[in-house]
């Protein structure tokens, strides 16, 4: 038998029938375009969440109010953390370089005629360094601002802009919850983090949120929507979160369960990372559904070829063709059309990543093990599906298929 004959011979037959082969391919284009491009955009987003949790600050953890099993339970939070936690962790934790307590809410903001919503955090000097903020203008929140209660602002660079277009906002006064306050500084840009706009924030005292705007809501001191902690290096957060749970359930006298959550960068991305592995896998799985399709459409219109062929293979039998030659044939053109798809399709998938990438936060990643599995999958599944119709057509009687011709 001559390979290189019978490839001439099933290209010949494929352009033969243009655009009966390119709707053929279209399942296998379809099916190999989607898993690629599935593939890349879920690689993507995993990229694009852990370049958001850098963007935190340096080998930084967080305290939450709750457990991770109370939370999953309901949707309230009590809040169990004061400031003095976040004191004893900074005075009694030997691997922890800074802490940053936060207490935060939506607020209506003014200025002249612009009313915003606008989230409110009120810390203490300590957030630039563990969270990584920098300070394009003015300053930040000092410890006379903390211990006087000042009504001072630092804002977030959206929030300059969309107030205080064209203008020096230092200087300026904006009002929370019908309080004056002063601008003192202006941070420099963040960006995003999980959808969450950094740069839309006002910071003020942590004090002053108890004083001026919200008021003190328990017992044991003045309460915090969360701890921001900054390790003193990468290799100290396992003894930081070690010793800080510790601190925590002693301060807190807890015997079964906690009532608070330390989790780290590490922790919370391992989470998103599973969120976005699953969803891309389940993505790439229906998506490879076309690839099936693709290849049952290939099995339907080679099994009409064998009919419309059938002149062609009594002749080709009656001067001596063997069955095998007739199997390989078929088979043969059953692996282009799918390669040749699988090839297309890849290009297709390829280019609706880097698209993606252009026109969203998306960087674009092409796994080179997706475009070869896809490849390899579509020319197995066009092999796989060519074995039925090739088979059908090997076996016609060549003088019953001259006959019927």
């Amino acid at each position: 038998m001559d390979w290189s004959e019978s490839i001439k011979m099933s290209v010949k037959t494929l352009t033969g029938n243009k655009l009966r082969s390119s709707l053929t391919m279209l399942g296998m284009i379809i099916g190999n375009a989607s898993v690629i491009a599935m593939i890349g955009i879920g690689q993507g987003a995993q990229r694009l969440a852990s370049e958001q949790f850098e963007s935190l600050g340096p080998n930084v953890l967080f305290v939450t109010p709750g457990s991770r099993e109370a939370r999953r339970r309901t949707n309230t939070v009590v809040q169990t953390l004061v400031w003095e936690d976040a004191k004893a962790i900074a005075a009694q934790v030997p691997a922890v370089s800074g802490v940053a307590p936060q207490r935060q809410s939506q607020q209506p903001i003014v200025y002249g005629n612009v009313n915003k919503p606008t989230l409110v955090i009120g810390t203490t000097p300590a957030f630039l360094p563990v969270r990584d903020f920098d300070v394009a203008k003015g300053r930040f929140i000092n410890d006379t601002d903390v211990e006087s209660s000042k009504r001072i602002v630092v804002i977030g660079a959206d929030v300059a802009k969309g107030f205080f277009a064209g203008k020096d906002p230092i200087g300026e006064r904006l009002r929370i919850r019908n309080t004056s306050f002063e601008v003192v500084g202006v941070l420099a840009p963040k960006g995003s983090f999980l959808g969450n706009n950094q740069d839309d924030v006002v910071m003020v005292p942590l004090t002053t949120t108890t004083s001026v705007l919200s008021g003190r809501t328990s017992p044991y001191g003045l309460d915090l929507t969360f701890i921001s902690i900054s390790a003193r290096d990468e290799a100290s957060i396992p003894a930081a979160e070690f010793q800080i749970t510790n601190l925590m359930r002693r301060r807190h006298k807890i015997v079964t369960d906690d009532d608070f959550t330390v989790a780290t960068q590490s922790d919370i991305l391992r989470i998103v990372g599973t969120i976005t592995g699953g969803l891309t896998a389940l993505l790439a799985a229906i998506a490879g559904v076309s690839l099936l399709v693709g290849g049952i459409g290939i099995m339907n219109i080679m099994l009409v070829s064998v009919t419309e062929r059938t002149q062609e293979i009594g002749l080709r039998k009656a001067i001596g063709a063997s069955q095998r030659d007739i199997l390989v044939q078929f088979m043969i053109e059953a692996v282009l059309l799918s390669a040749a798809g699988g090839v297309i399709g890849t290009i297709v998938g390829i280019s609706g990543i880097y698209l993606v990438g252009a026109v969203s936060p998306l960087e674009a990643a092409v796994s080179p093990v997706a475009v070869t599995l896809a490849v390899s999958v579509s020319g197995t599944i066009g092999l796989v599906f060519g074995v039925i119709p090739a088979k059908q057509a090997a076996k016609l009687d060549p003088i019953v298929a001259l006959r019927s011709a």
